[in-house]
């Protein structure tokens, strides 16, 4: 089996939002998690997608 699509890492403000699964990293405010999320993007060959006000994923297409 091999994966096409899959998350590599989230990105959060909110930390009850999210649960286990993947790497979770979070963020003192919304200026420093657009940051990391646009960090993560690049250093994981990924493409960040906003969900919300406080919350980004980091896919893999």
């Amino acid at each position: 089996m091999n994966l096409e699509k899959y998350i590599l890492a989230v990105v959060t403000t909110n930390s009850n939002k999210v649960t286990g699964g993947t790497a979770v990293f979070t963020c003192e405010s919304k200026e420093e998690m657009e940051h990391v999320a646009a960090n993560l993007e690049a250093i994981l060959d990924g493409i960040a997608h906003g969900l919300s006000d406080e919350l980004y994923v980091i896919v893999k297409h």
